[in-house]
Parts: structure tokens; sequence; C-alpha cells
């Protein structure tokens, strides 16, 4: 975004430096991302990266008000309330996308938030990775509030450890090395040593939990939850001795409920200039005369998965679980992004840690998007170059 920082870095882009990136990080952590890693970083101006710690803030204020458990409380489907929730999440995300204004000026918009843990461990590698095998300038940064990758990482084993030998926590996923995430698992068990687990793994003895690692029967004292509920009720193969719903004498690390508290069910609670417009479907009595500038989205999807970009009067009445879907309005994002073709759009992440007992949440990391589709995700850039999981460093 910053011309003379793009035009330098796109001159010197080789794709075989690219390839030698890829494969540097296969042979370290023993795995290929399953995503499409984008052939660059993200330079940030100044400028924009005030207003989405602005935009941030804004969002922020309501996902700490005292009375948001209270507000949020409808968000969780009472079959898959889970016992024992955290006084605030622990991960916070907040996407937002890039667009101009009539002065060809960068602000973003929110398109989405949850709370639920992101890829923390892979955003910190793949910078090291583009700063190793590109020139990026010195005084940029991927990171926040002064902190260096060994702060970072050292904030994330406090996190995930607490008081507990890293034996006694591990990294629960469905089926987690053919996860599109498997990456992040793999970083973090070589960097910090958090074991991943499946699911079906999980050993219950009353309310106690055990997995096995080298004929070891091990207890777990803290879950790192990386399940999403969707994506584990398709499993019906796999067998369980254990739900996430049970009572249990293991401290989650990213408490489930608010998987469903802080998502696209907040949105109609937010009122910001970075924040489109949105309103819960079961609020509305009729269509807007303007849908055609909304997008219909389901409360709970994961990866854009039922959203409609351009909903139909039809599409609307038709919906009949009416409290689960919200319009949001639409926006339009800005191709921001110089490739060696047609320019990229851009989704920025904030990633946000909160710490057991802190007084509010940190602003850590960052996750870029780059997209030449309609939207971003994987089947509308098929085929295209310049696209996928990137970084952001921002201009001190």
């Amino acid at each position: 975004m910053i011309a003379r920082y793009r035009q330098a870095y796109n001159e010197q882009f080789r794709i075989e430096r690219y390839e030698d990136m890829l494969d540097h990080i296969t042979e370290t952590y023993g795995h290929r991302p399953n995503f499409r890693v984008a052939e660059t970083p993200v330079f940030v101006p100044h400028a924009l990266k005030e207003k989405l710690i602005t935009a941030s803030e804004d969002i922020l204020k309501t996902l700490m008000r005292p009375d948001f458990k209270t507000l949020s409380e409808s968000a969780i489907p009472p079959h898959l309330h889970v016992p024992n929730e955290t006084p605030h999440t622990t991960f916070i995300q907040l996407d937002f996308g890039i667009c101009q204004d009539e002065n060809g000026d960068y602000f973003p918009q929110l398109v989405e938030l949850q709370g639920f843990p992101s890829l923390y461990f892979w955003q910190d590698t793949v910078a090291r990775a583009y700063r190793e095998f590109f020139n990026i300038p010195d005084h940029f940064t991927h990171l926040f509030d002064g902190m260096t990758s060994e702060d970072y990482i050292a904030q994330l084993r406090k996190i995930m450890f607490g008081d507990s030998r890293p034996e006694n926590v591990v990294l629960l996923e469905v089926d987690p090395p053919n996860q599109n995430t498997a990456i992040d698992f793999y970083i973090s068990r070589r960097d910090i040593g958090l074991e991943f687990v499946c699911i079906s793994d999980v050993i219950k003895e009353g309310k106690d939990l055990y997995y096995v690692k080298d004929g070891r029967k091990i207890g777990i004292e803290r879950i790192y939850n990386r399940v999403i509920f969707d994506e584990l009720h398709k499993r019906n193969d796999l067998p369980r001795g254990f739900e996430i719903t049970d009572e249990i004498n293991a401290h989650w690390v990213g408490h489930p409920n608010w998987f469903f508290r802080i998502s696209k069910h907040t949105l109609p609670l937010l009122d910001s200039p970075y924040v489109p417009k949105s309103y819960f479907l079961s609020d509305l009595d009729a269509a807007p005369d303007d849908l055609d500038r909304y997008v219909l989205k389901p409360l709970f999807s994961f990866s854009g998965q039922g959203v409609i970009i351009n909903p139909t009067k039809s599409d609307f009445d038709s919906v009949e679980d009416r409290s689960n879907y919200i319009l949001q309005r639409k926006m339009e994002y800005a191709p921001v992004i110089p490739t060696p073709n047609v320019p990229a759009k851009c989704e920025m992440r904030m990633m946000f840690l909160w710490e057991d007992g802190a007084a509010r949440p940190q602003l850590v990391n960052n996750l870029i998007r780059l997209s030449k589709g309609e939207m971003v995700g994987v089947r509308y850039n098929k085929d295209k170059d310049w696209v996928g999981g990137s970084v952001g460093f921002f201009e001190d």
C-alpha cells in the first residue's frame, strides 16, 4: 500500500525465492501449508494503522461492556452450552475489508469478528520467513506494542500453559493433521511443545481427561480449543468418549461459548463508522428497498459458507430461522495491492489476546488475506496468483 515499498518488493520478487521460502517452512516444521500462501506481505501505512486501531477500540468497547454476556446469551445454542465459562474470551479476531473513500484514502470496514483462535503461531512464522527471504525494511513490524517475536512467543506460552507443565496442555481439534490450518499446530508443537490431539483420542474418566503419548496416559489440565462445532457434528465417523459440553476438570484456553458470543451475532450491537450497519432478520418486517446494497449471512457458518452476496427478495423471504441470519451493509473492497498482473483486494485481521484476569485485550499480531475474486476465499480465487494468506508489516 506504500507505493515505494510496493514497487521495490515487486521488482525484487523472484518466484524461486518464494518457493524456497515455502520449502524452508516445510523442512523446518515437517508440514507444508495446506492453504495458499500469498507471494507478498502488505506494507501498511501509519495512517491506516491508526484507523485500524481506532476501529478495533470502537468494537472492544462493546465486547468489554459489563452487560455483554447478557446481550450475547441468546447467541449460544442451548444444546451447545459448555459449563465453566470463563469471565471473558481469551482470543478476539476482528476482520476488516480495506476500502477507499472519494479522495483515495484507505479506510477499514468490519467484515466479521470472532472470539476464537486464529493462526497465532503461523502468523509470526510467515512474517519472519518473508523477512528472511525478501528485503523487508527494518522499520516495519508485524507485531504491536513494541513486541519482538521472542516476547510474542513467550506471551503465547504463558497463555497456553498457565501454571501447568506443557505435557498437561493439549491443542484440541478434529483430525488435526488434516486440518487446513495444520501448519499452525506443527509450529506450536515444535516451538513451545504444545501437543495437538484429536477429540476422538481423549479419554474421559469421571470428570478427568487424558491422552496417550508414547504409551503413557497423561492428564489434561488445560485445553487450547480449536474445535468448530459444525465440523465436529459432521464427523460421526469419529469415536468419542468425551463431549465438549461435558463437565470436566480442565481449564478451557478459549472457552467454546465465546465462539458463539463474539461472532456475527455481535454485529447488530456495534455502532461505529468502521462497522457497516447490520440487522437481525428477525428485527425486520420486510426486506429493505435497497436490498441490493446488503449481504445476507447466516450467523454460524465458517469460511463464507451460506453467504449470499447479492440477495433477492425471495432469498430474504425464504429464510425460516430468521434469528440466525443477518443483513449486513455491503462494502466495496478496493484493489489496493499492485501485483505483476491485476491488483489484489485486502482483508486485515487484527489479532488480540486477553489474558486471564487482565483488564482488557491486547493487540498482538495480524493476518491478511489477498483476493482477486468477488469474495475472500479459496473458491473465489482459484487459478489466481498473488492471493491467499499473508501478513501486514506496519509502518512505525
